[in-house]
């Protein structure tokens, strides 16, 4: 009896300890969530003038196919940016976004050139057949996400010079209102005519045309600079809320899983010691009677 209430009393602080780890991962995947979030939503405005300005630059007429060495009518060799996670507890995260730029791949021809981003969603595109050449580590704060988004650059235009890279897409996990996140992908590379003519459909905010002030080309250039940032940079951030949102969740499934078992542990061991309890008291009252019968026998 002692050793089944010393296991259950084992087994209940075992129990509270981990409760204790989940709720300081709950706690920071809620406050890395609300950080990301708000970058995204300062992205967008930012993303928007950045557009605004290409636009005004098209209207224009400065030539941007001139002036990106990557872009090609019919590009048949693909670099693939696919962003995940370095680290579990995040459910389906990684299997989907790998799952779904490897269906979305397969209907492109040519050779496909892979950068994961995250060494979990590494070991799932190699589980489905997609190798990736290169990997890099996944941000831990929004400070890290610059770095990370200027040796991205610096490899897509390293491969774009050497011709191993024609066209460039970008998949990852997007935060969704209604649910935490789907897979998404966009094409980063190359800004072609297809890129302007669907640049250009854009709406001008004003009743104002643009012009621009100064060298256009190198206005055009900074902007395409930019334009290849932002959108990196974007992608990067909304795949780390997705995957913070996808820990907390899975965190609020461990909190509960853990609560539940903590009340069938704890109702486990007070029946266990109320038992014990019992039959310690049974026991005296034998005896108490045991010694009253022998005391009237011998009387």
């Amino acid at each position: 009896m002692s050793e089944s209430t010393a296991t259950l009393q084992r087994k209940i602080s075992n129990a509270g300890e981990l409760e204790s780890v989940v709720r300081t991962m709950k706690a920071l995947a809620a406050s890395s969530i609300s950080q990301y979030e708000r970058a995204v939503r300062s992205l967008d405005e930012y993303y928007r003038t950045v557009q605004l300005g290409l636009v005004a630059c098209l209207r224009q007429g400065s030539p941007v196919l001139n002036n990106v060495r990557v872009g090609r009518n019919q590009p048949v060799k693909t670099g693939v940016v696919i962003f995940g996670s370095d680290q579990g507890l995040v459910g389906q995260f990684n299997d989907e976004v790998a799952d779904f730029a490897a269906n979305t791949l397969r209907d492109l021809p040519g050779n496909k050139m892979v950068w994961a981003v995250g060494e979990r969603v590494q070991l799932r595109l190699e589980q489905i057949g997609l190798v990736p050449d290169s990997l890099f580590s996944v941000p831990n704060s929004i400070h890290a996400v610059t770095p990370l988004i200027g040796r991205i650059l610096t490899e897509i235009e390293m491969r774009s010079e050497q011709g191993q890279v024609e066209q460039v897409y970008i998949f990852h996990n997007q935060p969704k209102s209604g649910a935490l996140y789907e897979p998404v992908s966009q094409r980063l590379l190359p800004l072609d005519t297809t890129w302007q003519r669907d640049l250009l459909a854009q709406q001008w905010p004003t009743q104002n045309l643009p012009e621009i002030i100064g060298e256009s080309n190198l206005t055009l250039s900074a902007l395409i600079r930019e334009y290849l940032f932002v959108s990196l940079f974007r992608a990067c951030v909304e795949s780390l809320a997705s995957e913070n949102a996808s820990r907390l969740a899975a965190m609020q499934r461990a909190e509960k899983n853990i609560d539940e078992m903590l009340l069938d542990l704890n109702l486990t061991y007070h029946r266990l010691r109320q038992s014990g309890i019992d039959a310690e008291l049974f026991d005296v009252i034998s005896g108490f009677e045991a010694l009253t019968n022998d005391k009237h026998k011998q009387a």
